[in-house]
């Protein structure tokens, strides 16, 4: 790696330590700088701004994130275990202290700029990235009964994050190993019971 891209790394991780501790606002450029024992002139030759250095660390985060894998349906095999797969995964990445610090981050942040809540809210992390595709063909094969794949996948998602996310981004109790199965297998079954197609 180039000392230059080195240098942009030792930024970006300063300043996401930074932010994620005391908040964008009450984060100067000289802290960040100081903190990735670099010039000041350096990080304004990577981020001209602070917003363009909190924009490239809310990129960052979202690709460290956004690795889960693609889990396609298979026909032959029942789909609850497909779904508890799909829903073990999202519930370790919703879980995970890298997601949790991306929203700490980036939520207080999107709460001024409007903009940035619309551009983040489209971006897709997690099993959205192949969830609705997977219910598609869910459908296609009469498994499951769905006229709005969007809102399904959407409810499916959002039953996890109340239970499991939320309550860690405001600082609430999180559950425990158990609670956290039984929520993982309470949204499959209630899911099921709502779209299953034989049921």
């Amino acid at each position: 790696m180039k000392l230059s891209d080195q240098k942009r790394q030792h930024i970006l991780e300063a300043a996401e330590q930074l932010f994620y501790q005391q908040g964008m606002e009450q984060t100067s450029m000289d802290q960040v700088a100081q903190l990735a024992n670099v010039s000041k002139r350096t990080v304004y030759n990577h981020f001209e701004t602070k917003d363009a250095l909190f924009q490239a660390i809310l990129d960052r985060m979202r690709e460290q994130i956004g690795s889960t894998k693609a889990i396609t349906f298979i026909t032959d095999e029942d789909i609850q275990p497909q779904l508890l797969h799909i829903a073990q995964q999202e519930a370790d990445m919703l879980g995970s202290e890298k997601f949790l610090r991306t929203a700490r981050v980036a939520f207080l942040h999107m709460l001024k700029q409007p903009e940035l809540a619309k551009r983040l809210s489209g971006s897709k992390v997690g099993c959205m990235n192949f969830l609705e595709t997977f219910l598609a063909q869910a459908v296609a094969a009469n498994v499951l009964k769905i006229d709005d794949i969007e809102l399904a996948a959407k409810q499916f998602v959002m039953q996890l994050k109340s239970f499991l996310f939320y309550p860690r981004l405001y600082g609430f109790d999180e559950p425990d190993n158990a609670q956290r199965q039984h929520i993982i297998n309470e949204t499959v079954a209630m899911f099921l019971a709502r779209y299953r197609a034989d049921k």
